[in-house]
């Protein structure tokens, strides 16, 4: 019996849903990768936090996956233990003081929707973020001039040992684009949001023309991983794709969108070597012909 048969069994007998050799492909919005060794969907926090610790004890390497929004999976699939975050851990509600708390597995534009029916402002950018929470905050995801720094107060989770304890936002070092989580390590269990109030017209109507915007400029109608490179200090990086005349650029099923430079999509039966040869080679070519290093966004599992 392989450990992670042994660990699988485990989690069933404490009722922790899990399974072997799930393909990664079903669960990232590429519908890129691999099988997971084991795969689990805790459906509480105490599930959440237990899985962890079973998976520290047998020596055995875990990832955390919301939406699968920002994540590109290797073919070969996961060595260890996918963690899926979803149903269970989406919960959100507010207290009588405005104080939104939203669950690591809910999806950021429920949370907007959620907010907006209350009157409470703060989030709009965040709609039609194709993400979760958990992974908002762990790259402290933003758009249209706000991020998840501005709008956090406190995340409660783990620490990178495992331990359990709140974050103040001043103690989650948000810059862009990552956070003490993706630094140090730790867990993402929760949120509060610290957000004000506005009339729910006002909020909706921002809300839909962010969405609007999304929209008419970014290719929704095929899988991606959102924007595949960071902006860089010196300019854009879909300008610069483009002005190197890299748009279609193509590997097999991965391509430079048509409609939008700075994300490679997958034109159907794209793997993750392919998306890597686009990306790799893009960033190569802006370099040589502009002197400007593009550094990717997607997270990349191997």
């Amino acid at each position: 019996m392989t450990e992670y048969q042994q660990l699988a069994q485990q989690m069933e007998r404490e009722g922790i849903p899990a399974r072997e050799q799930e393909p990664l492909s079903r669960h990232t919005t590429f519908h890129i990768g691999g099988p997971a060794a084991l795969f689990c969907q805790p459906r509480t926090q105490q599930e959440l936090v237990r899985a962890l610790a079973l998976c520290r004890e047998a020596g055995v390497r875990s990832y955390l996956l919301g939406n699968g929004s920002n994540t590109l999976f290797a073919d070969e699939g996961y060595d260890g233990v996918v963690i899926r975050l979803g149903r269970g851990l989406d919960q959100i509600s507010v207290d009588p003081d405005g104080v939104l708390t939203a669950g690591c597995g809910a999806g950021l534009s429920a949370v907007c929707r959620f907010a907006a029916e209350r009157g409470l402002a703060g989030l709009e950018f965040a709609y039609g973020i194709p993400g979760s929470v958990g992974g908002a905050v762990y790259m402290n995801a933003g758009a249209y001039g706000g991020e998840m720094k501005d709008v956090l107060q406190a995340v409660d989770g783990l620490d990178e040992k495992g331990n359990p304890r709140r974050f103040l936002r001043e103690e989650l070092d948000l810059a862009y684009r990552t956070s003490r989580f993706e630094q140090k390590g730790g867990t993402v269990l929760s949120v509060q949001f610290a957000l004000h109030p506005a009339p729910r017209e006002e909020i909706v109507d921002r809300m839909e023309d962010y969405l609007a915007r999304r929209t008419a400029k970014q290719p929704l109608d095929k899988p991606s991983a959102g924007s595949t490179f960071k902006r860089p200090k010196n300019g854009y990086a879909a300008a610069l794709i483009e002005q190197c005349g890299l748009k279609g650029f193509r590997i097999g099923g991965a391509a430079v969108s048509e409609k939008h430079s700075g994300f490679v999509v997958n034109l159907g039966g794209a793997t993750a070597r392919d998306v890597l040869a686009v990306a790799d080679e893009v960033a190569r070519v802006v370099e040589e012909k502009t002197g400007i290093h593009l550094e990717k966004e997607i997270r990349v599992v191997r």
